[in-house]
């Protein structure tokens, strides 16, 4: 019909969007010796993550949707190597987005004591516990924890055994999306606290009568003229406060579509093997990709609000050209 026409057109032009935008961040990074630090490493590893997702799993889970009755006639090794690289990947850009928060998180609240070689260090550290969290949640299935192929139903899937599921989708998406939703209630309250303290400055006149320690308990300059004294505190935001609110703009966005993308495939995920529930292919289809958009939407954001990778992807055409 002309609608799965259109269904299957839009399925593979999101497929080599999210493989070429991804791309192009990571090359842009590699090119660029400024991005050669925190907190692009977690960008790029995010990007790496998405790369895979568009470039091993989204075109295996087309083919799967071309079948009939979404059948897989692929075999079984295949099937096991796609399932293995779908719960990496998506697993560990699920949880690069993680440490993306709470890299923000730490550089807005302690932005002192969390300098350059800090945030290296962390960071980096971060980028290995996904990777190795990633893999051991993947591979297990590979060690007899559950089937993920049937080869009487000709079905491929993730395993549905009742504690893989609950392990996996806890330590794929539940996990983090609790530290992320924490992360951005921490970055609110710190941004609510700046902003209730920014409305206290103001160019206050005082009587002429009255006292240098009567003028205000806060931290302020005093001027005297001849016929009053004014309270001075400077106003407008700064440099760094500019930064941390987009900062924090940029986090909120980054975790909202994170969650409307993949809380629906997680809910039924999770709760489909542990009451037997049937549900219809077409909308697990339609939640799995709709996880699978995330890896679409992931640097779409985090570029958007970097004006450096704006002017970057501009001077790599122009020298290509």
């Amino acid at each position: 019909s002309i609608f799965t026409i259109l269904v299957l057109t839009l399925l593979v032009l999101l497929t080599v969007a999210t493989f070429l935008w991804n791309l192009l961040v990571l090359v842009t990074i590699l090119r660029v010796k400024a991005f050669h630090r925190v907190p692009h490493n977690l960008v790029a590893s995010t990007a790496v993550s998405d790369v895979l997702v568009a470039a091993l799993v989204m075109p295996l889970s087309l083919v799967k949707e071309l079948s009939a009755e979404r059948r897989w006639r692929l075999g079984r090794e295949l099937c096991l190597v796609w399932v293995c690289f779908d719960v990496l990947c998506c697993t560990a850009s699920i949880w690069n987005v993680t440490a993306i928060a709470l890299d923000r998180y730490w550089s807005i609240t302690r932005h002192l004591e969390y300098t350059l070689l800090t945030r290296r260090r962390i960071s980096n550290v971060m980028i290995a516990l996904t990777w190795a969290l990633s893999a051991a949640i993947s591979l297990a299935p590979l060690f007899g924890w559950g089937e993920t192929y049937s080869p009487e139903q000709e079905r491929c899937q993730v395993s549905q055994e009742p504690s893989y599921t609950i392990i996996s989708t806890g330590g794929a998406f539940y996990l983090p999306l609790c530290v992320v939703l924490f992360v951005y209630w921490k970055i609110y309250k710190a941004a609510k606290f700046r902003m209730g303290g920014r409305k206290r400055n103001a160019v206050v006149p005082l009587p002429e009568a009255a006292q240098v320690k009567e003028a205000s308990r806060e931290p302020q300059m005093v001027f005297t003229a001849r016929h009053a004294a004014i309270a001075f505190q400077t106003d407008g935001e700064t440099w760094r406060e500019q930064k941390e609110k987009k900062a924090a703009l940029m986090v909120g966005i980054l975790i909202g579509v994170f969650v409307l993308c993949w809380i629906p495939f997680f809910t039924t995920e999770l709760i489909s093997p542990l009451c037997s529930c049937n549900i219809p292919p077409v909308w697990k289809s339609i939640f799995l990709w709709l996880g699978y958009s995330n890896s679409f939407f992931n640097p779409l954001i985090y570029t958007a609000f970097n004006k450096n990778y704006n002017n970057a992807f501009k001077n790599l055409f122009v020298k290509q050209r």
